[in-house]
């Protein structure tokens, strides 16, 4: 994967050859097509591995001590971040974010809801454990957790850069915290 990652972000995946991915993988091109049909299941197996430890580092970065703001930063900055700097500097990144929908949609569908539970419940255990009625404010843990995500996915467009788009997020975080303050 690791390979075959790199390749679509040298060439993009337009340019990008199942002979090129063999070749970075180092396997013959009849291996390859024995695990893979096309690259687009490369993408989408690229995709899923990804998206997995994602979910990895976020469940790290929430289970440890600290506020909720900080766990919050850790989530964004380990599972978002740290992950997809590499991604989003390199010559076509953009390019292989911008097909997640058409190739992955699937996938990213389920990382989300997967990411929504995870921030959720920890919205939903500091709001108990400050004693914060959050229904009282007409919002709830998941729509707390949605918010979050839908806010950081917004300002992509507006913050390129991603370490401005690291700090933006964890102003963003300050605001989801005080939310959940009594």
């Amino acid at each position: 994967m690791e390979g075959a990652l790199k390749v679509f972000l040298a060439y993009g995946f337009d340019r990008t050859k199942m002979d090129d991915i063999a070749r970075a993988a180092e396997f013959s091109r009849p291996s390859l097509y024995l695990l893979f049909k096309n690259k687009t299941d490369i993408y989408r197996a690229i995709a899923s591995c990804l998206l997995t430890l994602s979910l990895k580092r976020a469940e790290l970065a929430l289970a440890k001590e600290g506020t909720l703001a900080e766990r919050l930063d850790g989530l964004i900055e380990c599972s978002l971040h740290d992950l997809m700097k590499d991604i989003v500097e390199s010559p076509h990144g953009q390019e292989i974010i911008d097909m997640r929908s058409r190739l992955a949609g699937d996938i990213i569908a389920e990382w989300r809801g997967r990411m929504d539970t995870l921030i959720e419940r920890a919205v939903r255990q500091e709001a108990q454990r400050l004693g914060a009625d959050l229904c009282a404010r007409g919002v709830s843990a998941r729509t707390v957790a949605e918010t979050l995500l839908d806010a950081l996915e917004g300002m992509k467009p507006r913050v390129s850069d991603p370490n401005d788009h690291l700090e933006a997020g964890k102003r963003l975080v300050r605001v989801i915290a005080a939310a959940v303050r009594p």
